[in-house]
């Protein structure tokens, strides 16, 4: 039964009649109802400040009404909470209220009840849920911006450690989530409540200056406005002009970054005209500009261009005649709507009514984006740092060659085009012409630049890609193909150990009856076959001893001299490490060292560590060098040198005039006569280090080169 006007706190009734401003009587009811079934269910809870719980669901409510939110935004807001804290579930929700408000409960309920290491990867894990709610419906987000609101308005019962890591936490995730989502109005209160919640006293200081400089120019401010009003009139466009104040989070942010004075940042105050259609808005510039010179590369077109988040509007600058910069933002009513309510502003319109879908649909396809970085992310951690750094507004806008608009990071590469093209774009990059020029991959974007990617089957993302791309969808595909890559080799490692043991027993894996060996993954734990071999190639288990349990049958002698030593091109990936002790190149005599969690090690024969080895044979792997190796092998070079000016770049010369890279130098000793240099370069195989060393010999400065031991 509804409870009865009588009954209800006064908050409740100041929400009804909100409400009854834009909904219908019965999705009024149904929200009303969730009222009791929150207020019951929150019964005897009280918040810091002392009240009653219920009192925060219904500010909540509150702010999502003014939003002039759907009556399944405004119900769950409600009961946004309970599942979390009190006894109610979501099948009990679901019951009464429906699948829907139920999905957008379930949705904003964090994951506080579960078990983490760290609050770190708590909080992660938690965005990471969200995130994920977000993609499947947009108005998670806005229930959970909402709930901040709140909780920011409201800090000040939480003690000061508290308060500083949430108000963190708030301009770190939520206002760039807002930002993202063109929600300029609560995006600007969650950062100057982050804000001074954060740096109380800075905030305060700022927030005193601007209200006495406002106060000192509130003449000069009203003339301003009036000089642009009558000129309008004059102009004959319809327009609102609003004064604009800067807030003291925007003021700090500027500082900050410009290393400026409060009393070097004299634009604290602007204009808003608003006007009645996009013709409107380029007559009104022109006039502006007819009052005011405008100030040269202070002029930005987001209409034409508008930005990542569906915002749009024409900024400039002008210099006005009281030595006062004057910021102007021009922009249509329904523009802004969408500046102040982004995404939000698609459930104030009925069907039809509006083309405000703009902002959806962007903010749509950033949250897919999102979920594709998501799926590749090895873990929460990975995935909340990711996300981070797409949220931090600076965009650029670069054309593809048919003409659409890509928007990416300031400081994105060629290469991140590619990726925000298509990650297979990306993974098959081979060559990028920005302005039908060819550029590395590693070229930084500026804006209006037109970028063509030429794709090949044969290329392929390497690890040194990771070290210039800036955007997370970039760097999430190419962890995710290499970590691919990585588990492909080996498990490749794995099956030829495994096939050498059991040659050696004189079977093979062919041989191994279906049932055997499905027997013994199970009894070892082993979901699929490619984890035993994994942990084979790993060196945590021994190819010899699972050898004799899937052939026991069969006996090694006589066996051993017809199987073939692994072989070893240098493309194994990190199935196959080399010795740092003793550096192997392609033409060395070498040997195989299968070690406990680092798998098959490759050391030269004669490496000082090889006799001990030896002493637990099974553990030693015959290798050979394949016909046809790939890349390149590092080599330690013993170098004395006369130690005059230029030596190191005269050798520096000789080693690239062979072919050769350096890697490392290192000068463990010297004396007025002789430099003693350590010299490690990269070579092909053993021929080509020979050239390098016969070149370096040739070289006047140089009186001994000698291969050493790393």
């Amino acid at each position: 039964m509804l409870a009865t006007p009588m009954t209800m706190p006064e908050p409740v009734l100041d929400l009804r009649d909100l409400l009854n401003t834009y909904l219908e009587p019965e999705k009024v009811a149904i929200i009303l109802r969730a009222f009791e079934t929150g207020a019951k269910a929150h019964e005897g809870q009280t918040r810091k400040t002392g009240e009653p719980y219920i009192l925060h669901p219904i500010a909540v409510a509150r702010i999502l009404a003014n939003m002039r939110m759907d009556y399944s935004s405004v119900a769950a807001a409600i009961l946004h909470d309970t599942i979390e804290d009190t006894p109610l579930t979501r099948d009990e929700i679901a019951s009464r209220f429906g699948e829907e408000i139920a999905e957008l409960v379930e949705g904003v309920t964090k994951l506080d009840k579960m078990k983490f290491r760290t609050r770190n990867e708590a909080d992660a894990e938690s965005f990471r849920k969200l995130m994920l709610a977000m993609s499947r419906d947009l108005r998670v987000i806005f229930i959970k911006l909402a709930d901040r609101m709140h909780n920011m308005r409201t800090l000040g019962s939480m003690e000061s450690k508290s308060r500083r890591r949430i108000a963190r936490e708030t301009l770190d995730i939520y206002a760039p989530i807002a930002d993202r989502l063109g929600m300029n109005s609560i995006k600007s209160e969650l950062q100057d409540l982050g804000f001074a919640n954060l740096y109380p006293w800075r905030h305060r200081t700022i927030a005193e200056h601007i209200n006495s400089v406002t106060g000192d120019r509130s003449e000069i401010i009203a003339d301003i406005r009036k000089a642009l009003k009558r000129k309008m009139n004059e102009a004959g466009i319809p327009c609102e002009i609003k004064g604009r104040e800067k807030t003291p989070y925007s003021i700090y942010r500027k500082m900050a970054a410009k290393d400026l004075s409060f009393t070097e940042v004299n634009d604290v105050y602007g204009f808003r005209i608003i006007t009645h259609s996009e013709p409107h808005c380029y007559l009104a510039l022109g006039t502006v500009h007819g009052l005011y010179r405008p100030r040269p590369g202070r002029f930005k077109d987001h209409i034409a261009l508008p930005k990542s988040n569906g915002y749009q509007s024409l900024h400039t600058v002008l210099n006005s005649p009281f030595n006062l910069p004057v910021e102007i933002q021009i922009r249509t009513q329904e523009m802004d709507v969408l500046a102040e309510k982004g995404a939000a502003a698609h459930w104030q319109y009925k069907s039809g009514e509006s083309t405000s879908g703009t902002a959806q649909v962007r903010a749509r396809e950033w949250l897919m984006q999102l979920v594709e970085v998501q799926r590749h992310s090895t873990d929460s951690l990975e995935f909340l740092d990711g996300a981070k750094s797409d949220l931090f507004p600076g965009q650029i806008f670069v054309f593809t060659p048919k003409g659409k608009i890509i928007d990416l990071r300031s400081n994105a590469t060629a290469l991140d085009f590619a990726y925000a093209i298509h990650t297979g774009v990306g993974n098959h990059a081979s060559r990028i012409l920005v302005d039908k020029m060819e550029v590395p991959f590693s070229t930084p974007l500026e804006n209006g630049q037109t970028v063509k990617v030429v794709t090949d089957a044969s290329s392929h993302p390497i690890p040194e890609w990771l070290e210039f791309v800036s955007t997370a969808r970039a760097r999430t595909a190419i962890r995710h193909y290499i970590k691919s890559l990585e588990q492909a080799d080996t498990v490749a490692l794995g099956l030829r150990l495994l096939e050498t043991a059991l040659n050696k027993r004189g079977s093979d894996i062919d041989a191994v009856p279906a049932n055997r060996m499905e027997r013994f993954l199970k009894n070892n734990n082993f979901k699929r076959q490619e984890d035993l071999l994994t942990e084979l190639a790993l060196g945590n288990m021994l190819s010899s001893v699972v050898a004799a349990r899937l052939a026991p049958e069969v006996s090694t002698l006589g066996a051993g001299d017809q199987t073939e030593a692994l072989t070893i091109a240098g493309s194994e990936g990190s199935a196959v490490k080399f010795a740092a002790c003793c550096l192997p190149v392609p033409g060395d005599s070498i040997m195989g060292w299968l070690s406990a969690g680092k798998g098959v090690i490759v050391h030269r024969a004669n490496c000082r560590n090889v006799r001990e080895f030896r002493k637990q044979p099974d553990h030693c792997i015959d290798v050979i060098w394949a016909p046809i190796r790939r890349g390149m092998f590092e080599v330690a070079l013993l170098i004395l040198a006369k130690n005059v000016p230029g030596v190191l770049a005269n050798i520096s010369t000789s080693i690239g005039e062979a072919g050769s890279n350096i890697e490392k130098i290192e000068q463990p000793e010297a004396n007025q006569e002789i430099a003693t240099l350590l010299f490690t370069i990269s070579v092909r195989d053993r021929d080509h280090m020979a050239h390098v060393m016969r070149r370096l010999r040739r070289n006047r400065n140089v009186t001994r080169v000698s291969r050493i031991n790393a």
